[in-house]
């Protein structure tokens, strides 16, 4: 009998600063399934030892990560790969063979199973990838080697025998996911680990809930590598998996791994009702649904089982964009779910993608109003990218040829390694290979340059959750493009800001968004819409109250007496003083109505932001003049004197004080007055 395999399970190195990592549960699923076996098995997560900073970045990243690898020997290295991180694995995988030629490679993961031929072909110190589902194939791949036996018998695998590269018959997908073992969390570092080392304010895992996609959108290679089926694993079994993490790993927030998590709604319903029966619902978790598979009802019973925010792949704005991708889903229904989602105290996060090789000016421009007009809606969170060019994919069949290298798109982010930029070996990886490396590639788009892509894709979501109405108002006015326009902001906050090359922050765009405006009404004539104005004011004080969240509360200077305490308005307060009805004014905007004239109508709005939402209302004449004397240096009594000849002209001075007190008590129980 021969002895068991050392074997090592490699989670690359990954770095960017936005995102947090979570323990590999690929690798973890792969080292629960051998732990039945007499073989030894150690995860390496170098995403980790970079953020504790037991890795350093830099030139020799590498060969430090390789070093730790032969320390422990390994008979077997084997890798999970993702597009980002596939450069760096062949780094690891060459420097691992050079030193110990005995060491088998095995590379598994999305990007390897769809370029399996062509990475053997260019590669030789790899010796064999699994395709697909890892669960069977690898601990069937190890038996094989581990007794000699003969690999062409193992399905999904694709490996070298005489010089040739043989491609064995895919494996069957696992017909039911319950089968296989919940996954043990002790093989990896405690998820209190990964909380440190990323800031974070709760210990997150991963929760598979199922696998695959019948959906065919020219972009994804989720449904292809699953043969557009789906399977999930059962209700009993995810809430088992959650409660287990929860009691004994300290797991207190989840992601729902699944992109049609929401497909069939008994299962949600099912689901949810286990989390409640159960006790867990106090555990947030996040998901990523349609707009066309949820509904009201739904969301409350998912909000009620726990589910704190969701991500709705909404793609594009143009119907012939999304006739290009195959995506078929109704954007009538955008407004009604994001505002669903958000009243029920959901955040949603809206995915858009620009710049796919067919598309025009005017077709990204679509997308970008549909951005805005989601942004006018509130409470949600917009992401936006340019295409990713993934092995398999329709684009990837039809365009490959095509492909350029001009900017960094964000699946493209991760490996700058080298004080911000890419390692020159990697570089020369990605240019000498765009076959194996495409998701470092561009394609070129017919209606704007990449360079504009990639600023609006890095920058628009700002204008988004800024200055939505403000913006798309000032695009429909003057009959500018949306993308021109915010080009034009970009170009116009360059030279103030000293900038060498375009770019935005928040705090650029809340310190001159105002004056781009009013130069743009200078040029181009006072609008028709007079309350865009108005809508701008709004605006700068909903970023404004936000900004006053952390403020301290200022307390008012009381005396015994109730008529000589001195007021002082909440310091988190602001007071907005409006020429039209501007709460009537966005409940239009929200129903999609852009081009109405309003009549003026003076408006006072009192904003405070709280910890999850902005607060806005409207108060009444009486009401500001009362907060503006409150300054904590005015007895009441004297504020009333003050307002009597405006407010009451026709009371007692005794009965109008009272009234005057009676509005301060209100005032002072909402929060808004202090003393």
């Amino acid at each position: 009998m021969k002895p068991p395999l050392e074997i090592s399970l490699v989670f690359p190195p990954f770095f960017l600063e936005s995102l947090y990592n979570l323990p590999p549960l690929g690798l973890i699923n792969l080292a629960t399934l051998l732990k039945r076996t007499p073989h030894h098995v150690v995860i390496h997560d170098f995403v980790l030892s970079i953020r504790e900073g037991t890795l350093s970045m830099g030139p020799s990243i590498y060969e430090d990560c390789a070093n730790r690898i032969l320390s422990n020997w390994p008979d077997l290295v084997g890798f999970s790969a993702q597009c980002t991180t596939y450069p760096g694995v062949i780094q690891i995988a060459r420097i691992i063979k050079e030193q110990s030629p005995q060491t088998l490679i095995v590379v598994g993961g999305h990007n390897a199973s769809f370029v399996d031929q062509e990475t053997l072909a260019h590669f030789p110190f790899i010796d064999i990838i699994v395709r697909g589902e890892g669960e069977i194939t690898f601990p069937e791949l190890v038996e094989a080697l581990s007794e000699g036996r003969d690999l062409g018998k193992v399905q999904g695998i694709t490996y070298r025998k005489n010089g040739d590269i043989v491609r064995t018959p895919d494996r069957p997908l696992i017909a039911d996911l319950d089968q296989l073992p919940l996954p043990d969390y002790t093989l990896a570092p405690p998820l209190s680990r990964y909380k440190k080392a990323c800031s974070l304010s709760r210990s997150i895992a991963i929760l598979e809930v199922g696998r695959g996609c019948p959906h065919r959108c020219a972009y994804c290679s989720e449904s292809i590598l699953w043969r557009r089926r789906t399977r999930t694993f059962s209700p009993s079994r995810i809430v088992d998996e959650m409660e287990l993490l929860h009691k004994d790993f300290g797991a207190d927030c989840f992601v729902l791994a699944y992109d049609q998590f929401t497909a069939r709604k008994s299962f949600v319903e099912e689901f949810c009702g286990l989390v409640i029966q159960r006790g867990l619902n106090h555990l947030p978790w996040y998901c990523i649904s349609r707009l066309d598979t949820v509904d009201g009802s739904i969301l409350a019973l998912m909000n009620e089982a726990g589910c704190e925010s969701m991500c709705y792949g909404i793609d594009s704005g143009s119907k012939r964009t999304l006739a290009f991708i195959h995506k078929n889903i109704d954007h009538d229904i955008l407004y009604d779910r994001v505002r669903e989602t958000a009243e029920r105290g959901m955040v949603p996060t809206l995915s858009f993608v620009i710049g796919f090789p067919e598309e025009e000016r005017q077709d990204i421009d679509e997308t970008l109003t549909l951005a805005l007009r989601a942004g006018i809606l509130g409470n949600n969170n917009p992401l936006l990218q340019m295409p990713t060019v993934l092995p398999g994919t329709e684009l990837y069949q039809r365009y490959l040829s095509s492909l350029v290298r001009e900017v960094a798109t964000y699946f493209a982010l991760g490996i700058e390694f080298d004080d911000g930029r890419r390692l020159d070996s990697d570089e020369e990886l990605i240019d000498a290979f765009p076959s194996i490396f495409s998701s470092f590639y561009n394609l070129p788009c017919k209606g704007l340059p990449l360079e504009e892509l990639d600023l609006i894709a890095t920058y628009f979501p700002l204008i988004v959750q800024l200055y939505p109405r403000t913006f798309l108002l000032l695009s429909i006015e003057y009959g500018v493009s949306v993308s021109r326009l915010f080009v034009n902001f970009l170009e116009f906050i360059r030279p103030r800001t000293g900038a060498i090359r375009l770019e935005l922050s928040s705090r650029s765009c809340y310190e001159f968004f105002g004056d781009f405006s009013n130069r743009l009404m200078e040029a181009y004539g006072p609008p028709k819409r007079g309350h865009i104005t108005d809508l701008l004011r709004y605006e700068n004080l909903s970023i404004e109250a936000a900004k006053c969240r952390s403020c301290p509360g200022q307390s008012g200077l009381v005396t015994p007496s109730g008529n000589e305490k001195k007021p002082k308005i909440n310091k988190k307060i602001l007071l907005g003083e409006f020429d039209f009805d501007i709460p009537e004014i966005i409940l239009d905007l929200k129903r999609g109505e852009f081009d109405r004239i309003y009549e003026k109508n003076k408006t006072y709005l009192l904003f405070q932001q709280s910890q999850k939402t902005l607060e806005v209302s409207e108060i009444n004449a009486f009401a500001r003049d009362l907060l503006l004397l409150c300054d904590g240096d005015t007895t009441i009594e004297e504020i009333s004197a003050r307002l009597k000849p405006i407010h009451g002209r026709e009371k007692h001075k005794d009965r109008f004080l009272s009234d005057c007190m009676e509005a301060l008590g209100v005032l002072s129980q909402e929060g808004i007055v202090e003393g």
